[in-house]
């Protein structure tokens, strides 16, 4: 058994995170602002993760074996992390994106986001790696780069499935790039499973988790027309103009040999996303018949 905090881990895959934790016998800690009450059998602490002073209050003299960050996005919040919990746990492992690899984020906000990982992770591994400043050697330093996760209908807030399924059931097109790459996907309770055994691993350093099988923004048009039962319409957008959510005109899919190499078993995007599509579709019908 391990004693655990998950920072964040209020919805979507992190709440399935936080009840794989519980029911596998870990001792499960939550942390956030509280916005969101934890499940039965799982401890529940308040603070602004942005600040320090609330944050050693509500840790009071509480350790940890380790800890699951959900909810990094900047370096600020790396080094306060890093600073509080310096001596208070033996591991720290980071819920990072596949977008720390993208070379051309099309948007401000989403070029914003990117660089926030990366260097979120470049002050929490400092941390790991000993490099001789506050905090140096204190704990083990994991960066979990997650491809896109997808599933659970209306839990995947981001709504980029549904807006496939939404255009393609109603006959509008999808805008794509005239030649897009391939880009990696898991699915949501599948990150979920990764983390919680992530978390009782000893390896540090960044891995990517992604099922099998990349897949490029017209196979995905595809799988969506076949469960709609319509066919996709396309429209090709120009060089360096916005496109659909997963129609890309860069390579940056995601490599999970280490994963694999770790002892990790990930599934199949084509095993998972009929259903997954499925579920959304079924969600949009029964939204529209109400």
């Amino acid at each position: 058994m391990q004693k655990i905090l998950v920072i964040g881990g209020s919805r979507y895959f992190g709440k399935h995170l936080v009840t794989l934790l519980r029911d596998a016998g870990d001792e499960v800690t939550v942390l956030n602002r509280g916005s969101a009450a934890p499940p039965p059998g799982v401890g529940r602490l308040v603070a602004d993760r942005d600040d320090a002073a609330q944050l050693l209050d509500a840790l009071g003299s509480r350790t940890f074996d380790t800890v699951v960050d959900q909810v990094c996005y900047t370096p600020l919040q790396a080094a306060v992390a890093r600073r509080v919990f310096a001596g208070r746990t033996a591991r720290y492992v980071m819920t990072s994106t596949m977008e720390v690899y993208d070379p051309a984020p099309p948007t401000p906000e989403a070029r914003a986001y990117a660089e926030g990982k990366r260097q979120a992770e470049a002050v929490l591994r400092g941390a790991g790696e000993g490099d001789g400043s506050e905090g140096g050697s204190s704990f083990g330093f994991a960066a979990v780069r997650t491809a896109h996760v997808l599933g659970g209908g209306r839990e995947e807030f981001t709504g980029r499935l549904a807006h496939y399924v939404g255009r393609i059931a109603a006959g509008a097109p999808v805008d794509v790039h005239a030649a897009p790459h391939a880009t990696s996907f898991i699915h949501h309770r599948e990150i979920a499973r990764f983390l919680q055994w992530t978390a009782g691993q000893s390896f540090t350093g960044a891995v990517d988790a992604a099922s099998h099988g990349a897949l490029d923004v017209l196979g995905l048009c595809g799988l969506v027309a076949d469960r709609v039962g319509r066919p996709a319409r396309h429209r090709v957008v120009e060089q360096g103009a916005p496109a659909s959510p997963f129609s890309f005109d860069r390579a940056y899919a995601l490599d999970n040999s280490r994963a694999v190499g770790l002892g990790f078993g990930f599934g199949r995007v084509a095993d998972w996303l009929p259903g997954a599509i499925a579920e959304e579709l079924a969600e949009q019908l029964s939204e529209a018949a109400r």
